[in-house]
């Protein structure tokens, strides 16, 4: 099993990089969005996760491309806390049967992005995967005054950053994403 990163790397990485963003540290236990809205003083639209979905490509490949070109092993999505995010959309934009699309176990979460799941932040990951934002955390800016809170790198622990920084740091790609 891979070593975890800390907050003390998170915190590097936001250095590092000049990162426009916060740690809130001992926050408490914040198992749900709502818990966690609550213990912040904000809405809960406004707490935003990272997850990270394992992509299984068939034997079919796009035409005029290898699978290695067209689809990732992995890709990180960022979305609104409260949300689900659509297995079918995720699939449409790979060319994916929704079975293919999985979102990841604990161990390979650990493995690809350095932290547990459920404290995962928003960015300093331990390898650099594709990043999909989806719409409904761009539409923040104009609701939210762009503030958004998401894992901190632990689960006591979250990092304060605006929706245009988030944008800046990834430069993803913006699709709709959350179930209907």
């Amino acid at each position: 099993m891979s070593t975890l990163l800390t907050l003390d790397d998170l915190q590097a990485y936001i250095d590092r990089h000049a990162i426009q963003a916060r740690l809130i540290r001992d926050i408490g236990h914040t198992p749900t969005v709502p818990d966690a809205a609550r213990a912040l003083g904000v809405d809960a639209e406004q707490i935003i996760k990272t997850l990270l979905f394992v992509l299984t490509p068939g034997s079919q490949t796009p035409a005029g491309a290898t699978q290695a070109e067209q689809i990732p092993p992995a890709v990180v999505v960022i979305s609104n806390g409260e949300s689900r995010v659509d297995k079918r959309a995720l699939g449409r934009r790979f060319g994916l049967n929704p079975k293919r699309v999985k979102l990841a176990d604990p161990a390979t979460v650990i493995e690809l992005l350095g932290y547990p799941a459920g404290g995962v932040p928003p960015f300093g990951h331990r390898h650099r995967l594709p990043v999909l934002v989806d719409q409904t955390v761009v539409d923040l800016r104009e609701r939210a005054s762009e503030r958004i809170f998401g894992g901190g790198g632990d689960d006591r622990t979250m990092v304060a950053l605006s929706v245009g920084e988030l944008l800046r740091i990834h430069q993803p790609e913006v699709l709709a994403l959350s179930e209907k």
